[in-house]
């Protein structure tokens, strides 16, 4: 099919429209103009997957965008935006707090998971509150990253701070390996890293997770400068996401063969790890961009601004743009 569609990239219009029937599976709009390039930031992060997935079974080729997934650290997506190698990104909501007192504003157009368990702290055993965290080493993604932010929420829950506990900086997965091979008291990850620690029992217990502290959801992502510019490009990725969820709903097992495939993983592994996260549905989009994504913003400002990651918070209406969302057809 990638040979038929470069050959058909020389023809005109009436050819691609032509192909579009024979294939049956290119939109007549997407047909009329050329595929619009787009590169997203993404991390292994399972909730991320649907783009994958998108990707992977032409979804986004089908809706006419030639996507481009990139794995990027999430300290360093915004350095990638803001270089111009990226138009969008995936991330947690409360990153767009960070990124835009960085000077990279970034507008939110679709929410794509509700992490239920998949993101969580895990400990050694005689550790049992997060109050026996104080004095603990505890192993961490950097600041500004989805990690941190998790400790610094759970912590402040409970009458702490990051000053309680000592931190030592790794990603997520290597925080989960280190963790594994005995290294410090504690270790905050996600999935899919999280669960080999919960496959490891004797190394240690998952002490607490988004069930018991509901935070970290995700959201897409893309410049101001992209959106305004390619406003049916921006349109198509929302929609894409959609068709994405349909397709995993339809075909659970081909869908979850190609999603674990991209994490080196069988299709069960992955189903299995998917359980602790939701992928957010259009209604739960809709709802999410009425209100829930405003309320949550100004909670996680105040924690940024108290811990001196934001001088103020910024206007939270001009992070996100729920048009996308609202003009999606059911």
């Amino acid at each position: 099919m990638s040979k038929m569609l470069s050959k058909a990239g020389l023809k005109k219009s009436f050819t691609l429209l032509s192909m579009a029937v024979t294939l049956g599976c290119v939109s007549v709009g997407a047909a009329q103009a050329a595929d619009t390039p787009v590169a997203i930031g993404i991390s292994g992060w399972t909730g991320f997957a649907p783009l994958t997935l998108a990707d992977k079974a032409g979804i986004f080729k089908k809706n006419g965008l030639d996507v481009t997934l990139k794995m990027v650290p999430q300290q360093s997506r915004h350095l990638a935006i803001a270089s111009g190698a990226l138009q969008c990104a995936a991330t947690t909501v409360e990153t767009y707090l960070t990124w835009n007192a960085a000077g990279v504003p970034i507008k939110q157009i679709v929410q794509l998971d509700k992490s239920y368990g998949a993101d969580g702290v895990a400990v050694r055993q005689g550790i049992n509150k997060i109050s026996d965290l104080k004095g603990k080493t505890i192993s961490v993604d950097a600041p500004g990253t989805s990690s941190y932010f998790l400790l610094a929420w759970m912590l402040d829950k409970n009458g702490m701070t990051m000053k309680d506990v000592k931190l030592a900086t790794l990603g997520p997965d290597a925080a989960a390996h280190a963790f594994i091979a005995g290294q410090n008291d504690a270790a905050v990850t996600y999935e899919p890293y999280l669960s080999t620690i919960r496959q490891s029992p004797d190394k240690g217990k998952i002490l607490a997770t988004t069930l018991q502290y509901p935070m970290v959801m995700d959201t897409l992502g893309c410049t101001p400068a992209f959106l305004d510019k390619n406003p049916k490009a921006a349109q198509a990725l929302v929609n894409s996401y959609f068709e994405a969820l349909d397709m995993i709903k339809k075909e659970p097992d081909k869908s979850n063969e190609i999603m674990g495939a991209a994490v080196k993983e069988t299709g069960k592994q992955f189903a299995e790890e998917s359980s602790y996260l939701r992928w957010q549905d259009l209604d739960q989009n809709k709802k999410f961009f009425s209100g829930e994504i405003t309320s949550f913003s100004q909670e996680a400002a105040t924690l940024l601004t108290g811990m001196k990651i934001l001088r103020k918070t910024p206007d939270i209406s001009t992070l996100f743009d729920p048009q996308y969302v609202n003009n999606v057809k059911k």
